[in-house]
């Protein structure tokens, strides 16, 4: 049985196996027999050498399984059956050898050693060709070799089966080494059994000494196999090349009184291979080993920096809080793909400026008053406010800036509103921002634009109201008229006409009508109800005519 990987010392205990098999053959002296024995024993070192190195990478198993159960545990029971299979065949093969020299020489010979030890050197038979044959190939050829030959076929399918096709070099060197097939006949017309072609009529020693070498083979197929399951351990494990500190703060903007957070921690990177950052909705996928791949929908990756960091950029445009995900692909040693989705959130705020004219806040009686807030760094889906001397609560008014309107009560006392903001899971309460409340101004009262001064004839004539007009101030209110009186005064008699609206009355049109150029128009008594429900008694206008 041929090996791909043997050391020199094999090769060469191979070769002087080959030599003394073709010079018995030849039927060589007692001699060549003799030198079988020196193979033997150093066979039997070989043999040696390999349980202590299988036992090494056993111990290697429960060493990793001490230190990660999850991850070396499954590997350890596929080779503790390696393991199993591989003693179960070597000492049948073992049994074997003892019994051709048992039934040799007796089961008292000097040759047979204690826990089945075999001294080669002591075996008196070496030259026997009938009790091994007898043994291995029996008279109606129902030898034990048959068994032997089923033995080795099952632990090589075993092996093969255990290396899935994932180890072709191993995979290769078991089949090789294993193999069973029949092999041709010295006359090259055909095959010849295996059993018979491997130990018919060959002498006791030859046959110990070829059982001896098919241990070895037993054993190194062992190794072979416990490498490949040893390297599964860490086969899936990432090859890291690069370290770099990395600082993930819970927020990059902290309000005083506030803690800053953030998690410091060194990310292991592969600086040659970047993995692939995909964003967007994906699926989930399920491999045929139970793992999770995902699917990304056509999605290109981002594109990577030098550590590999996927690049994510996008316009902000529209307020509030924001959603946004995905997941990296990265491949393992093995080129299997692991798959690791994220998720991940930020705000989205107006751009402001926030210009607080202290000696001016001032809110206005009767009236919604818009009220702008805003905490920098922190949506206003996170904000409430509270209000002490009125109301206030969420809206805007049309043509006013503001996503609140404060609602004061008493005119004179103080009226506060105090903010508070949800961070992190936490209120945070502001300290309150202090307003005056003051009453909506009086608006002033015109006739024809003017409150006073000079009045043509002929303008005045054609005047149909009264109006009243809130002049330099924020707001823009109306005001209604609900009364006045029409005075003039004619040759030293005040002659006065009254209107219980805005509108002129026919009287109070007929007055105006007959001025002279050089008299006065008063109108007094001026009351108007403004958006509060208040009524305002207004300052007179006094008109001259020209």
């Amino acid at each position: 049985m041929a090996h791909g990987k043997e050391t020199p010392r094999q090769k060469m205990i191979g070769m002087m196996y080959l030599v003394l098999t073709a010079m018995l053959a030849l039927n060589v002296s007692k001699e060549a027999v003799e030198a079988f024995k020196r193979v033997d024993a150093g066979l039997t070192k070989t043999i040696a050498n390999y349980v202590k190195k299988n036992d090494i990478t056993y111990n290697e198993f429960s060493r990793a399984v001490a230190e990660n159960p999850e991850k070396a545990k499954k590997w350890q029971d596929k080779a503790l059956e390696v393991k199993q299979a591989a003693n179960d065949l070597f000492n049948y093969m073992q049994d074997l050898k003892i019994e051709i020299i048992s039934k040799a020489e007796g089961t008292d010979a000097e040759a047979l050693l204690p826990d089945k030890q075999i001294d080669v050197h002591k075996i008196k038979r070496i030259d026997d060709t009938n009790v091994p044959s007898e043994v291995l190939i029996g008279s109606n050829e129902g030898g034990k070799a048959y068994a032997l030959r089923s033995a080795i076929n099952q632990y090589r399918d075993f092996l093969i089966e255990t290396l899935n096709g994932r180890d072709k070099n191993a995979e290769e060197s078991v089949l090789q080494t294993l193999n069973t097939d029949d092999p041709r006949n010295p006359e090259n017309t055909g095959t010849e059994k295996w059993e018979n072609a491997t130990f018919q009529t060959l002498p006791l020693v030859a046959v110990i000494t070829i059982l001896s070498k098919m241990q070895v083979d037993v054993r190194n197929s062992e190794t072979d196999v416990l490498n490949y399951l040893y390297g599964q351990i860490d086969a899936g494990a990432m090859r890291f090349n690069k370290i770099v500190p990395t600082i993930i703060p819970n927020t990059t903007y902290v309000m005083q009184g506030n803690d800053y957070e953030a998690r410091v921690f060194v990310a292991a990177i592969d600086s040659t291979q970047a993995p692939e950052v995909y964003v967007g909705n994906y699926t989930p996928k399920k491999n045929a080993d139970g793992t999770t791949v995902y699917e990304s929908g056509g999605n290109q990756p981002l594109p990577t920096d030098n550590s590999g960091a996927g690049l994510y950029k996008v316009r902000a445009t529209s307020v509030g809080e924001k959603s946004w995900g995905g997941f990296i692909n990265i491949k393992d040693p093995s080129g299997a793909v692991h798959s690791y989705p994220f998720n991940s959130k930020y705000s989205v705020g107006l751009p402001n400026v926030v210009v607080s004219p202290t000696a001016m806040n001032v809110l206005y009686q009767g009236i919604d008053n818009p009220i702008d807030i805003s905490v920098p760094g922190i949506g206003s889906d996170k904000l409430s406010a509270r209000m002490t001397n009125g109301d206030i609560k969420k809206g805007n008014l049309k043509n006013y800036r503001g996503d609140w309107i404060a609602q004061p009560k008493v005119v004179g006392e103080k009226a506060l509103i105090t903010v508070s903001a949800s961070v992190d899971g936490k209120t945070q309460t502001f300290p309150p921002v202090e307003f005056r409340v003051r009453k909506i101004p009086d608006p002033v009262a015109k006739f024809a634009g003017l409150s006073e001064g000079n009045l043509s004839r002929s303008v005045a004539a054609v005047q149909q109201v009264v109006s009243a007009v809130l002049e330099n101030f924020e707001f823009d209110l109306t005001y209604t008229i609900t009364g006045f009186t029409v005075s003039v005064n004619d040759k030293g008699f005040d002659i006065t006409e009254q209107s219980t609206n805005n509108k002129l009355t026919g009287a109070q049109k007929n007055l105006i009508g007959n001025l002279r150029v050089g008299q006065k128009l008063y109108i007094e008594k001026i009351t108007a109800i403004g958006p509060d429900g208040r009524t305002r008694n207004l300052s007179p206008i006094i008109l001259k005519i020209n």
